[in-house]
């Protein structure tokens, strides 16, 4: 399995004068984690401090190194039967430099992109 979540300037949801803006930008990954069903609706997978340096990492697009640790990631469908991903964990604070770990949770859904062609 490989997940990979990209924040950007182009968050249509956040105020201009929010705190989001202060933050760096952020790639969150998953990669090469074995499953063994290609089902993913209904199943939970954890990835603890030993399987880190494994399957999941983190760039901040800066000369800033942050890790994730403690992650879980959970597949469910939502009302509309889309699949959705909700993954939570720690990261190190790579905000304030603190060495207590920031708790975060995602959730991100894989729906499919409607593509509008505009004809002249």
């Amino acid at each position: 399995m490989e997940v990979e979540i990209i924040t950007d300037d182009s968050l249509d949801h956040v105020d201009d004068d929010s705190l989001q803006y202060n933050f760096p930008q952020i790639s969150m990954n998953v990669f090469d984690f074995p499953i063994e069903d290609s089902e993913l609706v209904g199943k939970s997978f954890a990835m603890r401090d030993s399987d880190a340096d494994n399957f999941i990492g983190v760039d901040l697009f800066d000369d800033e190194d942050a890790f994730l640790t403690e992650s879980k990631l959970s597949f469910k469908n939502d009302a509309t039967g889309e699949l959705e991903l909700f993954w939570e964990g720690n990261i190190t604070d790579f905000y304030t430099g603190s060495n207590q770990p920031i708790p975060f949770k995602l959730k991100c859904n894989f729906k499919q992109d409607e593509i509008i062609v505009d004809e002249d």
